[in-house]
This record gives structure tokens, sequence and C-alpha cells, in this order.
């Protein structure tokens, strides 16, 4: 039994290697990759941690650094994490802020673009400007590859603002949060984004179904009262990055305690 063409191609290329070699069939190619998951079962890059990759990159960024003749410490060397909207003030972001969940869709995404994209940088500022020393530390390293997962995670949301193909339901739910965000609402923020990841239903505790006859409440527990927020595995990535971009957002632009979440955390 052979695989399909996609899946050959795409067994090979998570292996690293080609997806065909001069003159060679299919058959040649499903033939040649048999025998490397023979030789090296365990092989697959396809399926690293996220986080890992990201502090393997920032080593690699590191390492380039010193071949290029850049000394350790050397002020003028390349920022580890790229900085977005620095053109952008929060006071203006606010101002935007006003307008939103006005009926405008199109302005909503443009501005929560925007408003994440800014976020992003300010957390990248924050993280470029430590001590060198900190910067290589364990734990520096592993606060840049968080940014560097969190911007990887967001992708995918930043294109769907972008194209202006966001789902009307998750484009809601973010709108409330960026609109409490900006006025640093940080508590409503919160309870927003634990309605659009998890939702109001029901939990189906126990046996719910008995004999003949459906138990009361039963017909509460069904798709339109459940959230389908986290059964994707991209959504489930960006709004982990949303979340992680309200905590930044709390931490540099502070309010009263009683509008914080977590307040002596950060």
């Amino acid at each position: 039994m052979t695989l399909s063409r996609q899946e050959v191609i795409r067994r090979l290329r998570e292996r690293g290697e080609p997806v065909r070699l001069f003159g060679e069939t299919d058959y040649d190619a499903f033939q040649r990759l048999r025998k490397i998951e023979i030789l090296a079962p365990e092989v697959n890059k396809g399926l690293r941690n996220d986080l890992k990759a990201a502090m393997d990159k920032i080593d690699q960024q590191y390492l380039n650094e010193i071949v290029g003749g850049q000394e350790a410490g050397d002020p003028d060397a390349q920022d580890d994490l790229k900085v977005h909207e620095e053109n952008t003030t929060i006071e203006e972001l606010e101002a935007l802020g006003e307008s939103l969940g006005t009926g405008n869709d199109m302005k909503d995404m443009d501005i929560i673009e925007k408003v994440m994209r800014f976020l992003l940088g300010v957390w990248a500022k924050d993280l470029n400007s430590r001590e060198y020393h900190i910067k290589r530390s364990v734990q520096g390293k592993l606060a840049s590859a968080t940014q560097k997962q969190t911007e990887s995670y967001l992708k995918p949301l930043f294109r769907k603002l972008s194209k202006k193909t966001l789902s009307p339901d998750i484009k809601e739910s973010i709108t409330d949060i960026i609109k409490f965000m900006l006025q640093r609402e940080y508590v409503k923020a919160n309870d927003a984004y634990l309605q659009m990841a998890i939702g109001n239903a029901p939990w189906p505790i126990g046996v719910t179904m008995v004999g003949i006859h459906a138990r009361t409440g039963r017909e509460k527990i069904f798709s339109k009262h459940v959230a389908h927020v986290l059964n994707d595995e991209t959504q489930r990535k960006y709004i982990q990055g949303l979340k992680r971009l309200m905590t930044i957002c709390q931490k540099h632009f502070s309010t009263d305690p009683s509008k914080c979440v977590e307040y002596n955390a950060l």
C-alpha cells in the first residue's frame, strides 16, 4: 500500500529531505520515505515544541552577532526582538478606541490590529532595554522566546484582520476586550476574555441520559450554547497570545488597583 503524493511530500519535508530526486518517480519517492522512516523512526522536526524553537532562534541570533564581529554587550548590536508600531502612542489609540463597536466593522478590525501590534512593540522595547547579561540568562532568553512565540501565535489573527475575514462572533468579543483595555478596565476585559474562551454553557457533568426520557435541562447542552473558540488549535493559540497582551497592557499602562487583575502579581 502506498501513500498519496501529498502525504509523501509532507513527511519528507518534516524530515528536511528533498521531495523528489532527479529522475525519481512518485513510487520511488515513497520507497525512499519508507527507508528513511525505518532507519530513523524517531526523527520528526514537524512536532517540535514552538517555545523551544523560539529559544533556539534567539541563540542563533546571538551566535550571528559574535560571528559578525560584534562584541558581547555592544550597544550597536542588533536588537533581538522586532518592534511594531513605533510611531503610535497610547493616547492616540485611546482616542481611536472611543469609536470601537459603533457598527463599522472594517474600522474596528483596523483599530484592533493597530492596538495589538502596538502592545507587541511595547513588550519588545521593554525586553530590548534590559542589560546584556540579563538578556543572555536563561530567564532572559525564556522571556524573549515567549514574546517571539506570542508574535507567531498572533500571525493568523493579523492575517484575518488585514483581509477583513475575521468571523463576526470572535470579532465582537475581541472588540469588547480591546475597548475595555483602552479604557483601562482590565477586570471587564478579563471577563470578556473568559466569556469568549469558555462561554456560559452548562457543563454536562454526570449522567445526562437515563432511560428513554431526557433529563431536565438536557436541551441546554447543545452547540449554540457551547464555546467552540478553543476547539480550533489556531484560534486557541492566538487567543492565548491575546491574553498575554492583556497582561502586558496592564503592566505598562496602570490604573486603579480595583480595575486590575492579579494586581500584586504584576
